[in-house]
């Protein structure tokens, strides 16, 4: 008897892609997308600044929280780009400096006023009124449109 041995998941089969696809059901329309490109890497930024200004271990805290839910998705080049632009997003926050809150404040309204004018275009509710996670899953479909872009698989 011959063991058997496990074939790879298919790339539908991984949780991250079916999530995604999920995602880009309610992203069809090419100006929401170019929206969610501007407003979902602000928002991110946003809410570090807006935990940072609370304590900055709240901030390290969620990014953590952030990068463990990624890595649970098995999907290394998109953990490996979300720790980039993590330590990128808090040397930005650092870099705002006692203008953190304001500046993370006035990102976080303006950022969702375009995310709801897209949804109000696409005639979609947001993905994370579903479920919470998608509020994660955002930052990946904006790679995943970038990798696309650049030729690469996640």
């Amino acid at each position: 008897m011959t063991p058997t041995v496990a074939a790879p998941l298919a790339p539908s089969d991984r949780k991250v892609d079916r999530l995604l696809a999920h995602y880009e059901e309610s992203h069809r329309n090419p100006t929401n997308e170019l929206i969610h490109f501007v407003a979902i890497p602000a928002i991110m930024l946003s809410i570090v600044g807006l935990l940072f200004s609370i304590h900055p271990w709240v901030a390290y805290g969620f990014v953590s929280a952030s990068l463990v839910y990624y890595a649970l998705l098995r999907a290394p080049t998109f953990l490996l780009t979300m720790a980039v632009l993590t330590v990128l997003s808090l040397a930005l926050v650092h870099a705002m400096g006692g203008l953190v809150l304001p500046i993370s404040t006035a990102m976080f309204v303006v950022a969702w006023v375009f995310q709801f004018v897209g949804h109000k275009i696409e005639r979609k509710k947001p993905s994370f009124f579903e479920d919470i996670q998608y509020l994660w899953v955002g930052p990946l479909f904006v790679l995943s449109r970038l990798f696309l872009k650049l030729g690469m698989r996640w």
